[in-house]
Parts: C-alpha cells; structure tokens; sequence
C-alpha cells in the first residue's frame, strides 16, 4: 500500500503498518517532514484539548508514545507536564471549571491558586492569579520523531520515496489502483493513506472530494542559549480561546493575530516562544508584526524574558478543520482510500494514535479509539462528498 505524505502522520502510519507486515510505499514531494513537522514545537498535550472525546484520544496517544519512545533511537522525549496560567480572575474560575470537568474524565489535572501556580512557577509575573497543571503532557523534538519514525519503518520492510511530488490518486472502475507522480510514473498500490496536512485538498479534489482543511499560520520564536524560565511547557488558559476561536480579553495586537503565549524549554538549553493563529493561504514568510505581538505577550507572563535572545523565527502551516478534529477515516465512496489530515496543531500529539488507527483500518483490527468522530463524511449530512 502506499502512504502519501512523509510528515508526523505520514510516517506514524507507515511505522505501525510496516510494523505489521503491510508493505508501504511512503511518498513525499520535499524530505522526510518537511512540510509542517519541521515548523512546529514538540507538544504531546492533554491540557488543551476539550473534555470527552477530545481529551481521551491525546491521552491513548500519550500512551502510546511513551510505548515508541522506548523503542525508537533518542527523541529528545520528556514527560514534565505543562502548564495553562491565567491572566484575570475570569479565567481563574474558567480554569477551576476546566479542571474539574477533566478530573471527571480521569485525567491528571490539578487546579493551582495564586500561591501554588507560584511556587510551581517562581519566574511568572507576580499578578498571574492562578492556573492549572497536567502530568500526562510530554514534549520532543518533532523532526526527530518524524525521521525516526520513517527511519524505523524502513528497516521493517517500507520503501521511502523523497522528492517524488504526486500528481494525482489513480482509480480503476472507482477503487484505488495507485498514484502516479509529476513525471509520469504510475506506482501502483490498492490502497492509498492521504496524510497530506493542508495540501489534502489539492489531492482529493480532482476525485470530487472536498475536504474542509485549510491553512491556519502560526509563528515560533527561538530563544539563544540562556536562563531557562522553568522545565515545563507553559501556555496562557487564552490559548484555548485562541484555539477554539472563543472569546478572551487580550491586547489587540494579540487578538488581531490570535496570539497566545506558550513557553517550551527545550533538550538543547533553548526555548520557543509561540503562538499565533491566522489564515493566510500557504504564506509561511515571518511577519515581524506578530513577532512583536508575540514576544509583548510572553514578557507579560515572565517580564525577566526581557533580558533574552532572540535568534530566529518561522511560520508553519496548521492543517485546520472546521470542529478542530481530525479526518481519520476510510473514504467508503473510494474503496482503498484512507484521509488521514487535519491535525491543525495536534500533528505530534496525535501522531501516535492516528497511525494506530490507520493501521486498524488496513488490517480490520477493532480500532484503539472510537473512529466515529474523525469520520471522514461528517462534515455533509447527505454521506457523500465532504463539503465546507
């Protein structure tokens, strides 16, 4: 079978197929994870996902990726827990809520008050008034889990196939029969994984299939080697809003550019600051706007960062679907082919767990997590094509 897409999820997928004695071609137009997987951080979180289904699904993939990250070759893999703090004392009683309702799921959330959040956090501006913790969230460096990933499913058998751009999904009488590529070449397989993150839609389109994943931008800053602001990712509780595209009291600047801080510490003694979230096309050039905007932000939650380093800057490209959940599903009205896509920024948190399930799929496994809501059809209450 064949695996369209060489990022996290791509070659998660391939891993667990090869894994299983499937014999994968995986195909991607650049090198191994370098669409989005090279332009983001290493979250593997719960803490920011919404209570029920959302939340249990980061937690199978934790789980799971604590299962890989004993076997693969070192990832840079640590599991400190992170951290959402808040800005006001509405977001206090939102984070108690939060809290509370994720307590009820069993997950490992702890509510800090104004003392606590401080003794956990001895670098956060003194008017922070209160926050959260969660035990489960871990953290990685995403390029090298995506070529360990690629690199342990080629010694189980997978080809891999680089800058080798395709053209076009091949049917025959309906089902997959293959892809064939920007020079001609037909490689022939009878069944097909799209994990293509925001370029799923220039691939299925042309089978009448229109799936709802778009761009969403979002800038990183990385730190020079320095004074470290603690150990643990630490995200602002406005994060959420900004992700979920709720409201939030913020400067306008942030607002403007859906800014929120997040704060990663990082194995090489550095960290990144994000986040921004904004719909821009395929444009990934820094924008020293939300640069600014970014670094104002993380100096109001640690005024120390004044005194930092900042070297560098990128953007990546969130594949984005409108209820924030991923397609993972067969595509019943193509036989053989598989969307995998639309991780938005859950890409490495998810990766785990996404390829589990594919490989479920493939080999008509009970699927480790209930499929229903990553089915591919949800978005058209008629069952056919996927429509915005």
């Amino acid at each position: 079978m064949i695996v369209v897409g060489a990022g996290v999820i791509g070659t998660a997928s391939a891993h667990y197929l090869s894994q299983a004695g499937v014999r994968v071609t995986l195909i991607d137009q650049g090198d191994v994870g370098s669409g989005t997987s090279s332009r983001c951080d290493g979250n593997v979180l719960a803490i920011d996902k919404d209570p029920g289904f959302d939340s249990q699904m980061a937690r199978v993939s934790q789980d799971l990726l604590h299962e890989l990250a004993e076997r693969l070759p070192p990832i840079e893999y640590r599991r400190p827990g992170s951290y959402l703090v808040c800005d006001n004392l509405d977001e206090v009683a939102m984070a108690a809520e939060w809290v509370r309702r994720q307590q009820e799921e069993g997950l490992p959330f702890v509510f800090l008050d104004d003392a606590a959040i401080h003794h956990h956090l001895p670098d956060l501006a003194d008017d922070v008034p209160g926050g959260l913790f969660c035990g489960s969230d871990s953290t990685l460096n995403p390029l090298l889990y995506t070529a360990e990933l690629a690199r342990a499913a080629r010694q189980q058998g997978s080809r891999v196939y680089t800058h080798a751009k395709v053209a076009s999904l091949e049917l025959n009488h309906g089902q997959i029969r293959g892809v064939r590529l920007h020079d001609g070449t037909l490689i022939e397989g009878d069944m097909v994984v799209a994990a293509t993150g925001v370029w799923t839609p220039d691939l299925l389109n042309p089978l009448g299939l229109e799936v709802p994943i778009q761009p969403r931008k979002g800038h990183l800053l990385v730190s020079g080697k320095g004074p470290l602001f603690g150990n643990a990712k630490v995200m602002e509780f406005g994060y959420l809003m900004s992700k979920f595209g709720r409201e939030r009291v913020a400067p306008a600047d942030a607002m403007q550019y859906g800014v929120a801080l997040v704060y990663e510490p990082t194995a090489s003694h550095n960290f990144l600051l994000g986040s921004s979230r904004e719909f821009v096309g395929l444009d990934t050039r820094s924008n020293p706007d939300v640069v600014k905007a970014i670094a104002r932000r993380a100096m109001r939650f640690y005024p120390g960062m004044q005194e930092s380093t900042i070297i560098r800057s990128y953007a990546g490209l969130r594949p984005w679907t409108p209820d924030h959940f991923p397609i993972v599903s067969p595509v019943g009205v193509v036989p053989g082919l598989i969307v995998a896509a639309g991780h938005e920024g859950d890409g490495i948190g998810l990766a785990a767990v996404t390829g589990r399930l594919v490989a479920d799929f493939v080999l008509g496994r009970p699927p480790i997590v209930d499929p229903t809501p990553l089915r591919w059809n949800r978005f058209s209450e008629q069952g056919g094509a996927l429509h915005v």
